[in-house]
């Protein structure tokens, strides 16, 4: 297995486990979509995200170069949506998936840096997520792989008594507009999303 295709895996595990479930952006008032379960569907939307995945500021990845331990280590995209590699000098990261950043790294090495780079990206800390609405503590949380919304709400210390705890809103980075998700066990958060607890309506 080349190390793109592990590269690629890795971001894939992290994404398929996190992209079940789904934000929702606290500036949407529509509801668009209709509930996005732990169903095989749902898991081949979280593959499609996986792949189509884009790098932006704020997310971190680790770049490990071959025989180069001056180059290699952790590098948290800028907001100028690039990298900046001893020597070498920025590379554009955002707007990228992580196997075409590992590419543009290499073709950077490859100007007079190092000679046949042997290059691996993987992703690490992605962008944060954020949870709105009914729960006590709404905010800007750090993102970790394999976060459901559950975990998400104890982290944003719980539903408030006005919360309808039985569905959520979420929104995707990249989607223009939210979704109603059922809320169970494995509803799961994607880096950017934004999740929004409505108020129980009694």
């Amino acid at each position: 297995m080349g190390k793109e295709t592990r590269s690629y895996s890795h971001l894939v595990s992290c994404c398929r486990r996190a992209a079940l479930c789904l934000a929702a952006s606290v500036f949407l008032a529509g509801c668009g979509g209709g509930a996005i379960t732990g169903s095989p569907e749902a898991v081949a939307q979280a593959d499609a995200a996986a792949r189509n995945y884009r790098l932006a500021a704020g997310d971190k990845v680790h770049v490990a170069v071959f025989n180069e331990d001056n180059l290699s280590g952790d590098y948290t995209i800028g907001p100028g949506g690039r990298i900046t590699l001893p020597l070498a000098g920025p590379v554009t990261a955002a707007g990228l998936t992580v196997p075409q950043l590992q590419v543009a790294v290499v073709k950077t090495l490859a100007n007079g840096f190092v000679q046949n780079p042997s290059v691996t990206v993987t992703a690490m800390d992605l962008r944060p997520y954020y949870i709105l609405g009914e729960v006590n503590k709404p905010g800007k949380y750090d993102y970790a792989p394999d976060l459901t919304v559950m975990q998400a709400v104890a982290t944003a210390e719980g539903f408030t008594y006005r919360a309808d705890s039985a569905a959520v809103y979420i929104r995707h980075k990249s989607d223009p507009s939210e979704k109603e998700v059922s809320l169970d066990a494995t509803t799961a958060v994607l880096p950017g999303d934004t999740i929004r607890v409505a108020q129980r309506y009694f």
